[in-house]
Order: structure tokens, then sequence, then C-alpha cells
């Protein structure tokens, strides 16, 4: 019988944040300290990725240690060292006789558009929310990588919504699957179930939502230049045994739940990236798995936009309940 638990409960992570809420930006890190066996599926058009190679069926590395959510666009990738940095002193990482190379893949959304532009997560932010993992408090809305999200930006930034930061997790037997995601999307996000818009562009007066889908058709002709602050990015983590090459597929099945909740989706204004993390050595069907992972996915998204708090002017979710 499936059961919603939390995503703190899947043993082997750790996840922490570090976040500037006056210049709307952060990072979140999920630790794996024995290393995991990590797949990627990058299907928006402008990502801002590091060591996502690594990632590749055809590279020698068999496990990673820990994958970086965080703010700042491209420049967000400097986070990366910090973390780098703390698993060094805690002599995690591959072992290379001198010292141990801690591996850590990141993806980046661009928030630079509220805030503060100048201020990014950096190498003592990444450090930072690495301290945090060790309290491994379960927190979402404007924290960490969400804090400076947003969605709804085919207007660029005008009628935009304050989104961020979700986690939702299952478990069917001894088998867990979760999904953590930051949600910071061009488009709207939509209830599968009611098919009702809970997040996204608003009109001039903030009072309704319009539907980008048919703004987008609308324009179909005059598109010159879309907003670039957009991309989702998120973590697929299960306590199921795979390779990294099985944990790939995984991750391209978990997009689904993407493409339920994001209406536009996988644009090359986004660069809509998902990680996917064996955690565990418990025995499963990847094809069970995957289908868990795109549904964990679809209810992490929807609890970023619910969980989220109006912020830097902007409404959120919540305003509309």
């Amino acid at each position: 019988m499936m059961k919603e638990i939390t995503l703190n409960e899947i043993e082997n992570i750790k996840i922490g944040h570090a976040q500037d809420l006056d210049a709307a930006t952060g990072c979140t890190v999920i630790i794996c300290e024995k290393g995991a066996p990590t797949g990627v599926d990058v299907r928006g058009g402008g990502p801002a990725s590091r060591e996502t190679e690594l990632l590749n069926p055809r590279a020698a590395s068999e496990a990673i240690h820990a994958v970086l959510l965080s703010g700042g666009s491209a420049f967000g990738l400097d986070a990366a060292g910090g973390v780098m940095q703390y698993l060094e002193e805690q002599n995690i990482g591959f072992d290379v006789g001198i010292t141990k190379v801690p591996l850590v893949c990141e993806s980046c959304i661009f928030d630079l558009g509220i805030g503060s532009m100048s201020i990014r997560p950096n190498q003592a932010m990444g450090y930072a929310a690495c301290v945090d993992a060790q309290r491994n408090m379960l927190q979402e809305g404007n924290i960490g990588a969400g804090t400076g999200a947003t969605v709804g930006k085919f207007y660029g930034g005008k009628g935009m919504m304050k989104a961020g930061l979700g986690t939702y997790a299952v478990q069917i037997g001894d088998l867990k699957v979760g999904a953590i995601v930051v949600v910071n999307a061009l488009g709207d996000i939509i209830d599968p179930t009611s098919g009702k818009i809970i997040a996204g562009l608003l009109n001039d007066t903030e009072t309704e939502f319009v539907n980008s889908e048919e703004a987008f058709y609308k324009a179909y002709n005059g598109i010159k230049d879309l907003f670039n602050g957009n991309t989702t990015i998120g973590a697929i983590i299960t306590n199921a045994k795979f390779t990294k090459s099985q944990m790939g597929k995984i991750a391209a099945m978990a997009q689904n739940g993407y493409a339920r909740t994001i209406c536009p989706v996988h644009t090359t204004a986004d660069g809509d990236s998902i990680y996917a993390m064996s955690v565990g050595d418990v025995e499963a069907d990847i094809n069970v798995v995957g289908t868990l992972a795109s549904r964990v996915m679809e209810k992490a998204i929807l609890k970023a936009a619910y969980s989220s708090e109006s912020a830097y002017g902007l409404k959120s979710a919540q305003s509309f309940l």
C-alpha cells in the first residue's frame, strides 16, 4: 500500500539550504556521503549546469556525492566550490590518493530579476548549505534555491508570481521515492486534477490568471525574445538500487511530472533539468520507480507553488486560496 512520507525519511541523504532573503537568492544541497549513482535529463533550451557530463553513461564515475540546486543563473555555479570544500573537509569524495575529490553536480535557476542582481550564491553560501544539511530538516517554499523563484513570465516581469521549493515522497513496502524541485517556470502551474491554473501569469489588475499557453498561440508570429528568467530544476531520490544509466531513464520519466503541471514547459527560454539519485539497495523495477518518480515530481511542483509566500511585491498561490 502506498503511503506519503517526508523526503528526509529516505536514508543516506542530507538536505540543507542557505539563502539571502534581501537579495532574493539561495541554494539547496542534497548530500549522499557514500556516493549515489545519478542520472540527469535536461530538456530546457538554456540550462546553467556544472559537472553534468559526469552523469554520461560513457563517463568513468559511477557515483557522485552531492547535487546542488541554486539561484544566480550561471554565476551561481560558484556555489559548488563551497560544497566541495565542505565535503573534502569531511573526507568525502573520490579517492585519488593524495586527497578525496568530491563529485558535485549543480544546476541553477535565473533569479536575477528580483532582489539584488549583483548578489548570487557563492562558495560561502554553498558551504553554509552543507552545514545546514546536518540538521536535515524539511523546509519548503521561500527557502534555499526557491528564495527567488517565480512563474508566469511570458510578459517579462509584468504579471509574474512568486513560487519556490517543494518536496514530496511516497513509500510502497520498503521502496521509497521522493522529489525535490525549484519551480521557476516561464509558464503557468496547473493542478492536473482540476485543470485549473494555481500560479502563473496575472492580468493587469493581478486579480485573474492569463493563460500563458493561449498567450503563446496568439503571439505565434510575433515572439521575438522570451524573457530568460526561467528554469525549473529538481531531483528524484530513491532507495532503489540502480546504475547511473538506469537513473538517467528514471530522470527522463520524471519529466512527465513537469509536463503535467507546467505549461508551457521545456521551452528554449527554460533550462528544465531533473537529476535522479539512487541512495539505497532496495530491489525494484525501473518502470515502477520511473512512474512513481513522475508522480512525486508532479506533487512536489504543486507543493512548491502552494507553500510559497507572497514576497518582493509578488503574489503567490496562497493569495488565491
